[in-house]
Parts: C-alpha cells; sequence; structure tokens
C-alpha cells in the first residue's frame, strides 16, 4: 500500500512538473514578441534608423557648411626646370615652404542650383636657400558658383527626398505587420502540428481501449475476426500516426522559437485563439486608407516625380551649358602675418564657361527620347501597378469577410462532428455500432477539428494581410502607428 501511495505521488509530481515546464503562449503575446525581439523587427528598425539618418545627411547639405582646409607643411627640396629667357632650359637647386590654410564658408542655393562663399586664407612661403619668408593673403572674399542653362539637381532633391523619408518611415510600419503575418503564419503551423498531436495522442489511446473491448467481445462472439482485425490495424495506424505528429510538433516548435529569437528551452503550449467579433469593412474605407499609409502610394508618386526629373535633366543637359563663377574680395601680402591686413588691394575675378553642341549626329536627341518613353513606361507600369493595389484590397477585404463566417461554420460543425463521435463510441460498447461506421466517425471528427484550426489560421492570417495592405486596424477603427 505505501509503495503504491509512493508511485502515485511521483506520477502527480512529475505530471505537475511538465506542466509548469510548459510555456503557455497565445497568438497575441507571440506576435508582440515577434514584434519586439524577432530578427525581422531588428532589422525593420535598422533601416528605419537608416532612412533617417539619409534624411538628416539630405537636409544638412542645404545648410551652411563651415570648413577649415589647407597644405601644412608644402615642404620641397629639389632640382627643378626652369625656362631660360632664350628658351633653354635650366635645373635650379630650391629648397623652401609653401604652406596654406583657408577658411571656408559655402550655402548651396537649391532655387538656382548655385553655390555661395565667404573664404579667408593665409599662405607662407619660406625660401631656405635665400632665408626670406614671405606671406600672401585674402582677408574676405565673396563668391559665387552658378550653372547656367543647365540641371538643377537640387531643386528636383528637394521634392525627392522627403518622399523618399516618408516611404522609409511607413516602410518600417509595414515591416512590423509583415512580421506580425509571419508569426501568424509560423503560430499555426505550430498549433496545427499540436492539434494533429492530440488529436493522434487520443486516437491512440482511444484505439488502444476499443481494441481491448473488442477482444472481449470476440470471445464473447459478438464481433467477427475480421472486425477485429480492423480495429488492430486501426491502433497500429494510430501509432504511426502519433509518432509522425511528434516530429512535425518539435519541427515546427523550433521554427517558431527560431523566428522569435527565443532561447527559452521549455515546450510551447500555444493556445487556440478565438474569432474576433464580426466587423463590417467598407471596401473604399480600406482603399482610402492604403492610399493615405502604404508606403507603396507614396512610391508611385516618387517614381513619376523621377520620371519627369529625368526627362528634364536629358533636356538640359542636351542643350546649352554654362556656369559663371565671380569673386569679389580683398588681397595683400608682406614680410609679415599682419601686412596682409594693412590697406588690402582689390580682389576681383569673373569667368564664364559654356558648351554648346553644333553636331551630335542625333545623339541628343535620343537621350531625350529614350527619357520621354522611360516616363512613359513608368506611368503606364504605376497605373498597372494601382490596380494590381486596389484589386488587392478589393479581393482581400471580401476574403476576410466570408472567413469571418467560415469559421463560426466550421466551429458548428466540430462541436456536432465530437458529439457524434462519443455517440458512436457508446453504440459501439453498448454492441449497437459496427466498426466501419465508428472509423467513419472518428474521421469525421479528426477532419472537423482539423478544418476549424485551418480556418482559423486563414482568418488571422487573413486579417494580418489586411492590416499589412491598409495599414488601417478596422477592428479598432485606427491608424496603425509605429
Amino acid at each position: 500500500m505505501k509503495m503504491r501511495c509512493l508511485y502515485f505521488f511521483l506520477f502527480v509530481f512529475q505530471a505537475h512538473f511538465s506542466v509548469a515546464q510548459a510555456l503557455r503562449l497565445s497568438l497575441t503575446e507571440v506576435v508582440q514578441q515577434a514584434r519586439e525581439q524577432s530578427v525581422a523587427s531588428k532589422q525593420a528598425v535598422t533601416l528605419k534608423k537608416t532612412n533617417y539618418w539619409k534624411y538628416r545627411s539630405f537636409l544638412a547639405d542645404f545648410k551652411p557648411q563651415l570648413s577649415l582646409n589647407g597644405t601644412v607643411p608644402g615642404f620641397t627640396n629639389s632640382y627643378i626646370q626652369v625656362v631660360q629667357p632664350d628658351g633653354t632650359v635650366s635645373f635650379k637647386s630650391v629648397s623652401n615652404n609653401n604652406s596654406t590654410v583657408n577658411l571656408l564658408l559655402n550655402q548651396s542655393v537649391a532655387l538656382t542650383g548655385g553655390t555661395i562663399y565667404i573664404q579667408q586664407q593665409m599662405q607662407r612661403f619660406d625660401d631656405f636657400a635665400g632665408n626670406r619668408t614671405s606671406y600672401n593673403g585674402i582677408p574676405f572674399e565673396f563668391g559665387i558658383d552658378q550653372p547656367l542653362f543647365r540641371f538643377n539637381k537640387m531643386k528636383w532633391d528637394r521634392k525627392i527626398e522627403p518622399l523618399k523619408f516618408q516611404e522609409g518611415n511607413q516602410k518600417y510600419i509595414g515591416d512590423l505587420e509583415q512580421v506580425a503575418l509571419a508569426a501568424t503564419g509560423l503560430y499555426f503551423d505550430l498549433l496545427v502540428a499540436q492539434v494533429n498531436l492530440q488529436i493522434a495522442g487520443k486516437n491512440r489511446s482511444n484505439n488502444d481501449t476499443l481494441y481491448k473491448i473488442a477482444g472481449h467481445k470476440l470471445e464473447l462472439g459478438k464481433i467477427s475476426q475480421n472486425d477485429l482485425l480492423q480495429l488492430q490495424m486501426g491502433l497500429l495506424t494510430a501509432q504511426k500516426d502519433l509518432a509522425s505528429a511528434n516530429q512535425s510538433a518539435a519541427v515546427a516548435s523550433l521554427k517558431l522559437k527560431m523566428f522569435l529569437s527565443s532561447r527559452d528551452e521549455r515546450e510551447l503550449e500555444l493556445e487556440v485563439p478565438q474569432e474576433l467579433d464580426e466587423f463590417a469593412i467598407d471596401p473604399q474605407k480600406a482603399l482610402d486608407e492604403a492610399f493615405a499609409n502604404r508606403a507603396d502610394a507614396i512610391t508611385f508618386a516618387r517614381r513619376l516625380l523621377e520620371a519627369n526629373r529625368d526627362v528634364v535633366q536629358a533636356k538640359k543637359e542636351n542643350g546649352l551649358n554654362a556656369s559663371v563663377s565671380a569673386t569679389f574680395g580683398l588681397s595683400n601680402q608682406g614680410p609679415r602675418p599682419g601686412d596682409i591686413y594693412v590697406k588690402p588691394q582689390d580682389r576681383e575675378f569673373v569667368e564664364l564657361q559654356f558648351t554648346l553642341p553644333i553636331m551630335t549626329w542625333g545623339r541628343n536627341k535620343a537621350r531625350t527620347e529614350v527619357a520621354k518613353a522611360n516616363q512613359e513606361f513608368a506611368q503606364q507600369s504605376v497605373e498597372q501597378d494601382k490596380l494590381t493595389f486596389e484589386q488587392e484590397i478589393f479581393t482581400q477585404v471580401t476574403l476576410l469577410q466570408m472567413l469571418q463566417k467560415q469559421v463560426k461554420l466550421t466551429k458548428l460543425a466540430d462541436q456536432i462532428a465530437a458529439n457524434r463521435y462519443q455517440i458512436a463510441q457508446d453504440r459501439f460498447i453498448l454492441s449497437n455500432l459496427s466498426v466501419t461506421d465508428l472509423g467513419i466517425a472518428i474521421q469525421e471528427k479528426d477532419r472537423a477539428k482539423r478544418d476549424y484550426i485551418l480556418a482559423l489560421r486563414d482568418y488571422w492570417q487573413s486579417y494580418y494581410t489586411l492590416r499589412l495592405l491598409t495599414l488601417y486596424d478596422f477592428e479598432r477603427n485606427q491608424k496603425i502607428g509605429a
């Protein structure tokens, strides 16, 4: 009696310990973990940071830039070539230091595509052979570099780069929804495997019990030897199904843990999620939210803008290209650094450069036509992508509304099949049902249970797909934020 009590205590303790070791998770918890700790979510965060700093770099290009540059020292000790008055060449030994320091403040002008700048420069020359030192400097200089009749890249960047920044931000939200959708798929892969494992375990236990009962019935002459063999085959099949289900559940569990970046060694025990309360979805509202929230909608506008930019660039670069550079300032020289600030002289510089194509054998026109053709192709592609975009939204809305009803029907069918199997099992024990009819009831029970879980999987994947396609939460009627 004492030994029996001890065995019972050990059994209860082991059962309690195994339950305690299992990690029970719901679909909501798995999705949240995937958003927070999966590699995919961390990659999305990194891409968002990259997008942010790229935009910060772009904005910085349009702000004043202060820089200090120079050559210190500029030492030379060598023989150099010197042309004489009669045209001959003489090689002279030189030993000097020519150092320059320049402080520059420049500002890009997006409206014109040019650059204005202010600079101050100091130059020191040391002639070691003659033991002389002299200074040359620019106390102040104002300059401008202005392209004429040329493509203004800065003007177009100011239109396109903000779109890229918005596109990256919305893509981050979409990436997190993609993580949620992927986590949902892996969650149900494991849940289906666990349900199959539960079914296989219960079938094996039931088949074992029924086989033993059938053995007693055979002794009493209530069933045939063929019925007993059929039940024995059912038991062997259930045992094989249990082993296969165990392996499938282990693989599915490993895949989910890897996606979640989880190192928890406890077994996962997933809850069967319930469907949400049925809610209506207006297809037009879904489409409006998709165009307002999705990165793809911004991409459409950016692609058209880039195509227009390329046409303008082709036209501008194939015609007259000119640029003007002008500076005004003060300069002076002397044996001491302070001399350059004493009564400095005017310093002016103006230069106009131009390039005018005269004969290109149609090359410039061809480049322009290529850009126009690419623009037309981009417009057609965007229109096609918009149609596909809209079709995806309408299809997903219709699918989700259908699956809301489908889940309720499969749930009811699962309950009916389970009740029918219980009745069939009781009738078989009472010798009021054939082995064939019992097998049919078992198959219908298992199929109904699987159909319900698969319907739930389709429903939740459709739900998260619609969130991904619209970046809108129709359950709470609010936009999905980062």
